[in-house]
């Protein structure tokens, strides 16, 4: 494609119809009304992926290292997301939620979540062990904070709203097979059905693939990858939780842990737990795609993570294969759970960035290249936070639409 003589199909090309692709291609067009958008998604409707398979919960940012990305956007994301949800009656409840420490070691933790949730301007009341009661009477621990401003959602119904709100031009089953990129000039993609499609910018919102769909776009993007299967089960007697309880996390982990979601259905989600997946889209343990998975056991960070984290994995995959250990688990928290109130859910796969020597990209990540800008870290709380997300990298896009 020769300078002057190129037809776009587009101004925007947004890779990925996911809560944050589809909160980009809304927040363009909000911001510069007449910016032509085009998502382009590989499934047959938006919110297929960690949109859609999640537990529904708003985060309110207590967990996140104050002044990052994840702590900003989250705690206003969260706001917005009420908002959003109320503005367009979808379902949604301000709950709060209870961490809970049910062990002594795990109380100065507890303390330090106090201090960052108030560094990140998050309301916390701290509670002993009678107080928990006030909340979840079924529920046991040695001391809880209560977290007012978390809430839970339908993000799929958010996902479907943004779409119809965006005014973008939608194309599923448009999976990215190639692109083209030049210099000053955009990109030009191929898709499985054999379109192409031209744009001055290419957004990558690809979850799950966001790092393969970087490198056919010449960027390379200095991470891989790394898919982390959530496995759910449903309590068959929701009348034990009234809300959201959590446990003290773990801050050396991305993971918060076995805990428990009413979610705006009215029943309650247990899980997830955190297990390698076998493929990028491996929802239990009989996908495998063996291309995939070389990818990432050819990662040098995947064997770093193995050899830096391999207790905690053999804890979670004991917990995957017996759901007597996961039960125990929940029964640290909720302790009138037995195994047979425990019913297989669907999981989920979080899209984890692994840097080559093993970290786990804890932050949101978000880098450019000419005429790209790709979102290559954004588990959750990125539901929460997709609405800043979203103006975020539209505000990137616009600067490089100039």
């Amino acid at each position: 494609m020769g300078r002057g003589a190129v037809a776009y199909d587009c101004d925007v090309l947004v890779v990925g119809g996911g809560i944050v692709g589809l909160s980009v291609a809304h927040a363009l067009t909000r911001a510069a009304p007449g910016t032509r958008v085009t998502v382009l998604e590989k499934e047959a409707g938006p919110a297929r992926h960690q949109t859609g398979r999640n537990s529904g919960v708003i985060h309110s940012g207590i967990y996140y290292r104050p002044g990052s990305l994840k702590a900003r956007f989250a705690v206003r994301g969260a706001a917005e997301m009420v908002k959003f949800c109320a503005e367009y009656d979808i379902p949604h409840e301000v709950t709060g939620k209870l961490v809970v420490a049910t062990d002594r070691s795990e109380l100065p933790r507890l303390h330090a979540l106090v201090q960052r949730g108030r560094e990140n301007g998050i309301p916390v009341r701290e509670l002993g062990r009678a107080q928990i009661a006030e909340y979840e009477p079924e529920v046991r621990g040695l001391a809880a904070i209560h977290v007012g401003t978390t809430g839970i959602c339908d993000y799929g119904a958010v996902a479907e709203q943004l779409a119809r709100a965006s005014g973008a031009e939608l194309r599923y089953g448009a999976e990215v097979l190639r692109v083209d990129r030049r210099p000053g000039l955009g990109a030009a993609v191929r898709t499985a059905r054999g379109d192409v499609v031209r744009g001055r910018v290419l957004v990558n919102c690809a979850g799950l693939h966001c790092d393969r769909v970087a490198r056919l776009a010449g960027d390379d993007p200095g991470m891989r990858i790394v898919p982390f299967r959530g496995e759910y089960f449903t309590l068959t007697r929701p009348e034990l939780v009234r809300g959201l309880v959590y446990p003290v996390p773990d801050p050396a982990f991305p993971f918060l842990g076995v805990h428990l979601t009413r979610g705006v259905d009215g029943g309650v989600h247990v899980g997830p737990n955190a297990v390698p997946a076998l493929a990028r889209e491996g929802y239990d343990w009989g996908v495998v795609r063996p291309r995939e998975l070389a990818g990432t056991l050819a990662w040098p960070g995947s064997w770093q993570i193995a050899r830096r984290h391999w207790r905690y994995g053999t804890g979670e995959l004991r917990r995957s294969v017996s759901k007597a250990a996961f039960t125990d688990a929940v029964r640290r928290l909720l302790p009138a759970v037995t195994a047979a109130d425990l019913v297989p859910s669907p999981a989920g796969v979080r899209a984890q960035a692994v840097l080559r020597d093993g970290t786990l990209v804890d932050d949101f990540l978000i880098r450019e290249g000419d005429r790209t800008v790709h979102v290559l870290n954004a588990p959750s709380p990125a539901a929460t936070a997709s609405l800043p997300i979203g103006r975020e990298v539209a505000r990137r896009v616009l600067a490089a639409l100039r």
